[in-house]
Order: C-alpha cells, then structure tokens, then sequence
C-alpha cells in the first residue's frame, strides 16, 4: 500500500471514529425495518432537509416524539397546533406552520398509499433505487434533499439502497480532501458501515470544525 492511499485510510478511519454517528441515531432512532423507526426517519429527514441547522432539526425530530407523533396515524390525527408547538419546542420556528401542514398531509398520504407501513413503498420501488427517490418525493415535504437523506440512512436496513454515498457526503469529502468517488471512499473505509460512513462525511460538509478536528487527530497520530 502507498503512503498516499494509507494516508487517506488514517484519515477516513479518524472521521469515522470521532464523528460517525448517525442523523438518525442522534435523534433517539432505533432504525429498524419496522413502521415506526421508517417513518419517523422520514419525519427527521424532511425537517433536515429545510434551510436550518441540523442540530434544530433533530431537536425538533425529538419533541415531535415526545408529543407522542411517532406514527403516521398519530402524526394525521393530532391538532395542526400541537404539530405547531411540538416543532416551536425545538426551535423549528422559522417554518413551524408551513411544516406543521406538510407533516399532516404527508402522514395522511402515507396512510393512503401504504398504508401506513413504507415497507410498502420498498415493495412498490421493487429494489430500484431511483423509483424509492421518486416515491419518496410523492410525501409532501420531501423533496430531492430529504429523499437522499432518508435513503442515505435507511440503507442500514434497506440493504438494496447501498452502499451510498450522495452528493452531499462527496462535498465533504472534497473538503477532507478525499476522493470524490463513492466506491473508493467505500473501499478506505474498510468494514466500516456505508450509512456511518457517509453520515460522518456530511458532517464534514456543513461543519468547518469538523474538518479541522479529523485533521488535528490524523497529526497527533
């Protein structure tokens, strides 16, 4: 192995290993294939995809459970003010409102269309990624941004959708100075998991700190 490419692993394998969690773990998600975690991981990933730190995001991913919406039924059912106040909680107050209607009518078109359950969307897409992406924008809300979140992290249990790395991940590998080729970022990380992995390289793309933190533990050694 040449010095270059063992350089890139070390830097790869520091990324991981400080800042490889999650967007769904840091918003209390045992992502499993089961209704619930889906679609609560479809909630995170289109309040993530709005035009506000991720941080607010998950904040109010949080409250959002706390009010008990953990589900598209409940998510349908509940006060458009409750939805309101759940997100104002987080700190969501930018786009509460808009966002309180939009997770109203997205619940209620997932209940429509599937059921509740995006097991059945999965089964609709027939392992085709691009008609996932497709599927997913149907839910009112989400669009090109929050269908590649959710994608990106619902690979860990929707084994056709990886190994992914979206192009917002690449952005944070051109800013660690790695290659931007999801294959070779994939093959430097090892055995590490993609959806970690790629978890990790966008934190680096919203986060300068980030950057200079993997860089400062690959000096040290």
């Amino acid at each position: 192995m040449s010095d270059d490419r063992r350089a890139l692993r070390e830097l790869v394998r520091e990324l991981v290993r400080a800042h490889g969690r999650t967007y769904a773990e840091e918003a209390g998600i045992r992502l499993r294939d089961t209704p619930q975690p889906l679609y609560r991981l479809l909630v995170l990933a289109m309040l993530l995809s709005a035009r506000i730190r991720a941080s607010v995001a998950i904040a109010a991913a949080r409250e959002l459970d706390a009010a008990g919406l953990r589900d598209p039924r409940r998510m349908a059912e509940a006060d458009w003010q409750a939805r309101v106040d759940a997100l104002g909680r987080g700190g969501y107050r930018r786009y509460d409102e808009r966002t309180a209607t939009m997770l109203g009518e997205g619940a209620e078109l997932v209940m429509a269309r599937w059921r509740g359950d995006l097991r059945r969307l999965r089964e609709e897409a027939g392992g085709d990624t691009e008609t996932l992406r497709r599927l997913l924008r149907e839910v009112p809300g989400v669009g090109p941004a929050g269908a590649d979140i959710f994608l990106r992290e619902v690979q860990r249990v929707w084994g056709e959708v990886g190994p992914l790395v979206d192009a917002k991940a690449l952005q944070g590998a051109a800013r660690l100075g790695l290659p931007e080729d999801p294959g070779e970022l994939v093959r430097l990380a090892g055995g590490a998991d993609t959806a970690v992995l790629a978890a990790a390289l966008v934190r680096a793309a919203l986060d300068k700190a980030v950057v200079d933190d993997v860089r400062r533990r690959v000096q040290r050694g």
